[in-house]
């Protein structure tokens, strides 16, 4: 009796353990279960830009790189995010705002404007993981699988383009040029503009100014109009501007003066007051807005790589405006700046980046 009580207790324990592990298989489900209904949300990459000193609504370079930030978000929305930081009155923190969105853990930074070239060469040291895209700066040393994308122009095709344009409007045979800050930078708009110009007139005499020698020269519009002012009372009936904010008040001073500004990096006349637009004959385009989306836009496609990008006319990086605004003044000269970009693109004519390629350029015109 008690071997057959032993035997039917045995059989219960081992019926209560296959029941308890019958249950506990499946509780485990659920889980598993809702984990194949509810997959977790792919993370978003996070897109940062940092401007310079002017700021965003400087009507010009930095609202250039805004409006690609702008498209991609339109564009790839679903897959990124994105935040913009204004730096101080004197562009000090740049650093410190690059840094800051790299800690927050954001995959790829622009720094706007060539002032930022060591901030960033700093920082993309300090986080190897996070991509940078460098506009208009250089940093050395630089190859496909480096975690910095330096995204150049050639300001000098666009510029020739403008330049041209001035020369062929021109009644008094002088045109103007304003500069912001005097560097080799600006001196390429400035050699490209001058040497369109000789190529249509050799005549053409050019005034050229730069407004100063630090940052704060591409946000002083007082300055800017002062120094339009005194070109178009020498002359001067058209002055093109590469100074950023500072341009504002060049076009002041077309319009005071009822003579023609040429604005830059942007569209101007679309931008500019009413009572300015007539007085705008068109604007340099320094397409930044395509180098920010294009390189977001390969982000985006596991397509990023680091070194040097340089947009020039081939690459629709630069060139002139054409709108409702401007586009009776200009329509009789179209075609002559459509054919000398032709030229250009197909190397039949090479621009002058600085002045002594200028001064060669000019020496060899028939």
């Amino acid at each position: 009796m008690k071997m057959k009580k032993f035997i039917a207790l045995m059989l219960v324990v081992l019926m209560a353990a296959f029941i308890f592990a019958g249950c506990a298989k499946k509780e485990a489900q659920p889980p598993q279960q809702q984990q194949q209904q509810q997959p977790a949300e792919s993370k978003k990459i996070k897109v940062g830009l940092v401007f310079d000193v002017g700021g965003r609504g400087d009507l010009s370079f930095n609202d250039s790189a805004y409006a690609g930030l702008e498209r991609a978000q339109k564009d790839f929305g679903d897959k990124i995010e994105v935040k913009y930081l204004e730096p101080s009155q004197g562009g000090e923190n740049r650093e410190q705002l690059l840094r800051l969105l790299a800690e927050d853990g954001y995959n790829l930074i622009f720094g706007v404007g060539f002032m930022f070239t060591d901030h960033i060469k700093k920082v993309s040291q300090e986080f190897p993981d996070v991509k940078f895209g460098l506009i208009d700066g250089n940093i050395e040393g630089l190859d496909e699988k480096s975690n910095v994308a330096c995204l150049q122009f050639k300001e000098e095709e666009g510029s020739f383009l403008v330049g041209a344009a001035a020369a062929l409007k021109s009644k008094t045979g002088k045109i103007g040029f304003v500069g912001g800050m005097k560097i080799p930078l600006i001196e390429k708009f400035e050699a490209g503009y001058m040497a369109g110009a000789k190529f249509v007139n050799p005549k053409v005499e050019i005034i050229s100014d730069y407004i100063g020698t630090t940052g704060d020269a591409f946000k002083d519009p007082v300055k800017g109009k002062e120094l339009a002012l005194k070109q178009f009372k020498a002359g001067a009936d058209v002055v093109y501007h590469a100074s950023g904010a500072s341009g504002i008040g060049v076009i002041e001073a077309a319009t005071a003066e009822k003579k023609f500004a040429i604005g830059v990096d942007s569209d101007q006349s679309l931008t500019a007051k009413e009572e300015q637009r007539p007085y705008i004959l068109t604007s340099m385009l320094k397409r930044v807005d395509v180098a920010v989306y294009d390189t977001i836009k390969d982000y985006v496609e596991g397509n990023f790589k680091g070194g040097y990008k340089v947009f020039g006319l081939a690459e629709d990086g630069v060139g002139y405006a054409v709108n409702d605004y401007n586009k009776n003044m200009i329509s009789d000269i179209i075609p002559k700046l459509d054919e000398i970009k032709e030229k250009i693109v197909k190397g039949e004519i090479k621009v002058p980046a600085d002045k002594k390629q200028y001064e060669e350029f000019v020496k060899g015109l028939k």
